[in-house]
C-alpha cells in the first residue's frame, strides 16, 4: 500500500503545470507628449520570453491619443494617465510559472524613416492580469519629420513639418510651442559636413522652413534635425538631394 500510495504521489508531481491566461495591455507614449495609436499606424509590440526567445504575444497599438489634460498635467510618481480611450494593445499570455517578459516596441508605423525602436523586460505572473494602472507603459522618444524640398540652382528650398511620435501639433502658444523646438539642415558628402543652415518656424503645426547652399553642382545627403530645447528629446531625417 505505501509503494501504491508513494507511486500516486511521485505521479502527481511529475505533471505538468497547466499555462494560466494572463491579461495583459501595452501602452506606448510619446517623450513629452501623449499615446502613439492608430492615426501614426500605431506601434508595432512584440511580447517574448526573455529565457527561450518564445514569441508570446504580438500586434500593434490602436486607439486615439488619449485625454490631454490627464495626460499633460499628470505629476508625481508614476502618475495614471490612462483612462481607457487611449491606444493600446491587448493580449492574453499563456504562462505557467512567473515568466521575465521581454517587450519590444518599434514605431510610429506610418513613419518609418523616424520610427525607432525601445526594449523593456517586466516579470508577469501566471493568472495576474497586467493590466493595472496604465498597463505596461513605455516612452517612444524622438520627433517625426516630414520634408519637402526643391531645387533652385545650388540653393535647397526645403519645408519640413515636425511632430512628436503622436502627432501632437507643435503650435506658438500650444503645448508644444514651437519655440521650444530648433530645426537645422546640414548638407554632408563623403562623411563630410559641408553647409548647416537653421529653419524657421513657419506655419502651425509644425512646419519650420529655411534654406541651405549646396558648395556645387553634384548629389548630396541633406540631413535634418529637430530638438526640443527644453528636454532633449530629438528626432533625424536624411534625404538625398542632386543639383546639375
Amino acid at each position: 500500500m505505501y509503494r501504491i500510495m508513494l507511486a500516486a504521489v511521485l505521479a502527481l508531481g511529475a505533471a505538468p503545470v497547466l499555462a494560466e491566461p494572463t491579461g495583459i495591455v501595452v501602452r506606448v507614449i510619446a517623450q513629452d507628449a501623449k499615446f502613439v495609436g492608430s492615426s501614426m499606424g500605431g506601434v508595432r509590440i512584440v511580447l517574448r520570453d526573455t529565457k527561450s526567445g518564445t514569441v508570446l504575444a504580438e500586434g500593434r497599438t490602436e486607439g486615439g491619443t488619449g485625454n490631454t489634460a490627464r495626460i499633460m498635467k499628470s505629476n508625481g510618481r508614476s502618475p495614471l494617465r490612462a483612462d481607457g480611450s487611449e491606444a493600446a494593445f491587448s493580449a492574453t499570455l499563456d504562462i505557467s510559472k512567473p515568466t521575465l517578459v521581454e517587450l519590444d516596441a518599434y514605431g510610429p508605423l506610418d513613419y518609418p524613416e523616424s520610427a525607432v525602436h525601445v526594449s523593456q523586460q517586466r516579470w508577469v505572473m501566471p493568472g495576474e492580469n497586467a493590466m493595472i494602472g496604465d498597463g505596461w507603459t513605455v516612452e517612444l522618444p524622438g520627433l517625426v519629420i516630414n520634408p519637402e524640398t526643391r531645387v533652385d540652382g545650388r540653393l535647397v528650398r526645403i519645408s519640413a513639418k515636425v511632430m512628436p511620435m503622436c502627432g501632437c501639433p507643435i503650435e506658438p502658444d500650444g503645448l508644444w510651442p514651437a519655440d521650444e523646438y530648433e530645426v537645422s539642415a546640414t548638407v554632408w558628402k563623403e562623411g563630410l559636413q559641408l553647409a548647416k543652415s537653421k529653419l524657421a518656424f513657419d506655419t502651425s503645426p509644425g512646419v519650420f522652413s529655411g534654406d541651405v547652399k549646396l558648395p556645387a553642382k553634384g548629389h548630396y545627403e541633406l540631413t535634418l534635425s529637430a530638438r526640443n530645447k527644453r528636454t532633449g528629446n530629438s528626432g533625424i531625417r536624411t534625404i538625398e538631394v542632386t543639383t546639375e
